[in-house]
């Protein structure tokens, strides 16, 4: 059975890109959320294996809804979705339980390594978002 995939991000030309990524690759993209607030009431009905998710949005931020999404599920997977100069804000997902994150602009290859990784359970994340942290800022 496919992986599923919950896609969070407020540019509905970006989550169009992922789905189409994912799809190819053999996902199964169970939905998409445009805010934290959809993506956590999403979350909590489908409970996809994986959850890309966005970090500033409107209404709830990726990362509150992260925290959220973790306190209702701790082994969830979400992977961060982040526009370059944001390596604070991706280092505080990581801090609160996101597995790995993407920047953008993002290759196929790179949000398809990303999301094999977190479904590997590879938690190699804290020395990888140390160790890139000068790159994304």
């Amino acid at each position: 059975m496919a992986k599923t995939v919950l896609i969070v991000d407020d540019v509905p030309f970006v989550r169009k890109t992922l789905s189409d990524i994912l799809t190819e690759a053999h996902y199964q993209v169970v939905g998409e959320a445009g805010d934290g607030a959809e993506a956590i009431e999403m979350y909590a009905k489908l409970r996809p294996d994986v959850v890309t998710m966005d970090v500033v949005m409107p209404k709830m931020s990726g990362i509150e809804a992260t925290q959220k999404i973790l306190k209702m599920d701790k082994e969830a997977k979400v992977i961060i979705i982040s526009a370059m100069g944001q390596a604070n804000l991706v280092m505080e997902a990581i801090n609160v339980g996101a597995k790995d994150y993407v920047v953008k602009p993002f290759s196929s290859s790179d949000v398809l390594n990303t999301v094999a990784r977190a479904l590997a359970g590879d938690d190699r994340m804290a020395t990888r978002g140390h160790r890139e942290q000068q790159e994304v800022g």
